[in-house]
């Protein structure tokens, strides 16, 4: 497989398993084992929009449990003889190349996947993406020139993260108490998105859009929250460093 893998330097690792669990799209090859109608391959391949249930494959590294995913989007881009190319918008561990299996089975007539190549991984996309050519030669400038820029410029900051996440802006005045370990209550919140969900994790931010971390939302009603004075969410992974923001506690 090629294209987007996002890496994370230092202190920003600690967000990655926000991304790694985001939605991923695909661009692959499927090949079938005979021949197919276009139109009857479009409609089975249709059929495998919205939750899905896969047993990973036998050359896998996890246990081979069957599992639910959701397929977010699937378009047939483009059909030559028995070759099939596709886009697949889908959950984080959706096996494609099992996608391609059963489509093949569905169809009667069988098929495999020849190609995969991931043109985004939660909020990076290929555009985003640089190469290992360029990546080598700016390391070499800075090491052995002393030059910085070029490295600096092909790295974005920690809060690039944060894009299509779920996100809670913190006052200036909760942030110390943030990153000492406190929970964070209504009343230390300038905003947030609506696509928090209780139990589910969302990434902090300081009102000057500095990633503080992320938190499990323990409820999503704030004034139910205010009024009960119940934190709305704790702090799993802090990134921020802790004396940026004077202590007010």
């Amino acid at each position: 497989m090629t294209g987007v893998l996002p890496v994370a330097l230092g202190k920003a690792t600690k967000v990655m398993p926000q991304v790694v669990h985001s939605i991923k799209e695909y661009v692959c090859v499927m090949e079938l084992h005979g021949k197919v109608e276009e139109g009857e391959l479009k409609k089975a391949a249709m059929e495998f929009v919205g939750e899905i249930y896969q047993r990973p494959p036998v050359r896998s590294n996890v246990k081979r449990r069957v599992r639910k995913r959701t397929v977010h989007e699937l378009e047939v881009l483009e059909v030559k003889d028995r070759f099939v190319l596709m886009r697949v918008s889908c959950d984080a561990g959706t096996y494609m190349r099992k996608l391609c299996h059963d489509i093949g089975l569905l169809l009667g007539v069988g098929a495999h996947m020849r190609e995969l190549r991931r043109t985004r991984s939660g909020p990076f996309t290929e555009d985003m993406s640089i190469t290992m050519q360029r990546l080598s030669e700016a390391v070499y400038m800075w090491k052995n020139e002393g030059k910085e820029e070029e490295l600096f410029n092909l790295i974005y900051p920690a809060e690039a993260l944060s894009c299509g996440l779920p996100i809670i802006v913190a006052k200036d005045t909760a942030v110390s108490a943030l990153v000492h370990g406190a929970p964070l209550g209504a009343g230390g919140i300038v905003a947030h998105t609506k696509d928090l969900k209780q139990g589910g994790a969302a990434v902090v931010l300081t009102a000057r859009g500095e990633l503080v971390g992320t938190a499990m939302v323990l409820r999503t009603d704030m004034e139910k929250a205010l009024s009960e004075k119940k934190p709305v969410a704790k702090m799993k992974e802090i990134v921020l460093e802790r004396l940026l923001y004077p202590k007010t506690w």
